[in-house]
């Protein structure tokens, strides 16, 4: 069993309070993060083989940031010490990262500014079986953009298994380039894609019925993650799964559900709804998470959906970044807010 190399940018979220007390008190609260390192970590959490792949200036910073990271059960030998800065970016508590509040300073990161033809790509794959990133990646820079194309070539031609997260952050896309002109290209490289019916519209072109979210039927959205679904599928026919999140929120609350489209069927997910939740960052890349243990360790597709599912909304409760929740104890967790449906 091979290593589970994820690739992106180590972030520093900082977290002023809505009142702004931070002010008077001279305290910010922050968090270690980033989309994919979200996901080693919780795939490290789980006892799976993580490691980590991103590009941190040469500092004492740096130093203390990789020793955290190591301290996660995360392999950090493929990280990459390049540029000037970390990458950092400001949220209020409680907000989401779609949230108009959202506020990036990534501009010129070390990862960002990463060139092509640095990385040494037969030791950093080397005993890699699976690679993932995010569509954050290639929203920062055509730098980076170029960057992911290289990696993905690199993985493909040793036969790695490659996913993707479509998640989309208008705010990060402003070097000249739509997300249609660029995911394309790196979506053909992808064995599982996971999203939304709607990132994969802004992103890959794949149209979304029109009407289907003013009905807010849940038999129409899973109609339409079916059709989206088989619209990936037939255009990237390296992939084998697509998985379509669903999340209503709902004043303080959610609701959630998902799907995966596999060996030509739909799976759906049992439906989970809570009036109170804690944390919306990183409950996607949970998921994702969730559903790489799924694949890696070979599990049926039911199996891997419903876990993912859980592991997605359990994350929901939890004021960090990413998960502190074994697969157990999320199971346990979730129990309580499973929706029956008649």
């Amino acid at each position: 069993m091979g290593k589970i190399l994820n690739f992106g940018e180590l972030l520093l979220r900082i977290c002023p309070d809505v009142e702004g007390n931070w002010l008077k008190n001279n305290s910010l609260p922050f968090y270690v993060g980033g989309a994919e390192l979200n996901v080693a970590t919780a795939l490290a959490l789980w006892e799976l083989p993580s490691a980590y792949l991103t590009a941190l200036p040469e500092n004492s910073l740096t130093e203390q940031l990789v020793g955290y990271v190591q301290g996660l059960g995360i392999d950090t030998s493929p990280i990459q010490y390049h540029g000037e800065r970390v990458g950092l970016y400001y949220l209020h508590k409680g907000k989401d990262m779609k949230n108009a509040g959202v506020i990036y300073d990534r501009a010129h990161s070390s990862f960002a500014t990463l060139p092509v033809g640095q990385v040494n790509w037969d030791e950093v794959l080397t005993d890699v079986t699976w690679f993932h990133f995010s569509a954050i990646c290639p929203a920062l820079s055509q730098t980076t953009a170029d960057l992911c194309e290289e990696a993905l070539k690199e993985a493909s031609a040793r036969n790695i298994k490659i996913s993707i997260d479509l998640n989309y952050r208008a705010k990060l896309w402003k070097y000249g380039k739509e997300p249609v002109e660029v995911l394309p290209g790196l979506v053909k490289y992808c064995d599982v894609v996971m999203g939304n019916v709607w990132a994969a519209e802004k992103m890959l072109g794949i149209p979304v019925n029109e009407g289907v979210v003013e009905a807010d039927q849940k038999a129409i959205y899973l109609q339409q993650s079916e059709q989206s679904s088989k619209a990936v599928i037939a255009a990237y026919p390296k992939c084998k799964a697509v998985a379509n999140t669903f999340r209503f929120d709902a004043g303080a609350g959610v609701r959630y559900y998902s799907t995966l489209f596999s060996e030509g069927s739909l799976k759906v997910s049992k439906e989970y709804a809570a009036e109170q939740i804690v944390d919306k960052v990183g409950s996607g890349d949970c998921y994702m998470a969730g559903l790489i243990r799924g694949f890696f360790l070979g599990k049926a597709a039911q199996q891997v959906l419903e876990f993912a599912t859980a592991a997605a909304f359990s994350k929901l409760f939890i004021e960090s970044d990413a998960t502190s929740l074994k697969p157990a104890e999320i199971e346990e967790k979730v129990k309580m807010y499973e929706l029956v449906v008649s």
